[in-house]
């Protein structure tokens, strides 16, 4: 029997993933901060018939520090607000899903409720959301509400760290759950540590019932986030064999979690230049080799769709690429892996009717309270 198509999502986020990206020559560096530049982005998506969009946010800076900005002016610095982003783009497309990032950490769950809500009345039950933590001491002086202790991903399992690390997603867990249930429109009756919300939400309920909830997550910590939370995961590995422990060590929170029978695709994700001398020049002009929290891929569309076809038979469903360039690795994806994809029988060629819930193969969620 014939394996389902590979669900494929692309992340968006500025000129693209490479730090000297805008310097390419079809990049649009002048663009980035008008409608005009996400609608050509997202309808480029469109058109190769990708599951959904990522849209990247946060409530500080871009920075090659893991805390506090870097005052550098040769990379691109500062983003538009992805949930006005997404509901700008909803009306100039017709399919494709729209997954904005909301930090929640700085955020009252009933703001995220009404605006992730809007969004999915306004592209017809496309919208996902992707809740990020905010574990950065220069973001939580933005606000002034509660203070954190400086660290780095590497300072996770430190002792006098970790509870911190712990609270932070268990706190985004707990959030999820009070968006879901502002979403389902009656009572909320949520009572927590970290909230206490009497509800009901204002917006009618969303057309999806609860648009996707999708998680970044690069350690155990996140997975149990994931596990716990998530419809989507999107997991950063660096070969074949450590996907094959994620992927187990997440479906074992599952059942940990009492969610051992709920859908949970877990998609692999890593940064794509469907051009190797393209990698080569951007290095080239910033200076250093570039590397990230995942498998940076440069080589042909064939090369991926090996790469991809080998982590689906360690555990994934899906892919989240990340174009080192835009527009040059975003129009390589949409139109030559895509159609490298389907020759082999692993993408669909047209898209389903339905919801962005629907074309994921989630059931229906729970009606209202």
């Amino acid at each position: 029997m014939a394996e389902p198509p590979l669900y494929l999502a692309v992340a968006l986020d500025g000129a693209g993933w490479h730090p000297a990206a805008w310097r390419l020559p079809a990049a649009r560096p002048g663009d980035l901060l008008t409608a005009d530049y996400w609608v050509d982005l997202v309808r480029e998506a469109e058109r190769g018939l990708l599951d959904f969009v990522t849209i990247e946010d946060s409530v500080g800076l871009q920075t090659s520090h893991y805390d506090g900005p870097d005052g550098r002016v040769d990379q691109v610095r500062g983003r538009l607000d992805a949930v006005l982003v997404a509901a700008r783009v909803a009306p100039a497309t017709t399919r494709i899903g729209l997954v904005p990032t909301a930090t929640v950490t700085h955020t009252e769950p009933f703001h995220v409720a009404r605006s992730i809500a809007a969004l999915d009345h306004l592209s017809g039950g496309r919208a996902g959301w992707r809740p990020q933590a905010s574990n950065r001491a220069n973001e939580a002086a933005h606000f002034g509400r509660r203070t954190l202790p400086r660290f780095t991903i590497a300072d996770f399992d430190r002792p006098d760290i970790a509870p911190v690390v712990t609270a932070l997603f268990d706190e985004t867990g707990d959030h999820v759950e009070v968006v879901r249930r502002l979403w389902d429109g009656g009572p909320v009756g949520f009572t927590g540590r970290w909230f206490d919300v009497a509800g009901p939400g204002v917006p009618p309920r969303p057309p999806q019932g609860h648009p996707p909830v999708m998680v970044l997550a690069h350690a155990t910590i996140p997975y149990r986030l994931a596990a716990r939370a998530a419809d989507v995961v999107w997991i950063t590995a660096f070969d074949t064999g450590r996907v094959r422990q994620i992927v187990a060590e997440i479906r074992a929170a599952q059942v940990a979690a009492g969610r051992g029978d709920r859908p949970l695709h877990i998609f692999g994700d890593l940064v794509v230049f469907l051009d190797k001398g393209r990698r080569d020049h951007l290095d080239e002009l910033a200076g250093a080799e570039f590397a990230t929290d995942t498998l940076v891929f440069a080589g042909s569309p064939a090369d991926l769709a090996d790469l991809m076809q080998e982590w689906r038979e360690a555990g994934v469903t899906g892919f989240r690429l990340r174009p080192g360039a835009i527009p040059d690795d975003l129009v390589a994806i949409t139109r030559d892996l895509t159609a490298e994809l389907r020759r082999r029988g692993a993408f669909k060629t047209a898209y389903p009717p339905g919801t962005l819930r629907e074309a994921l193969h989630l059931p229906a969620a729970g009606g209202a309270r």
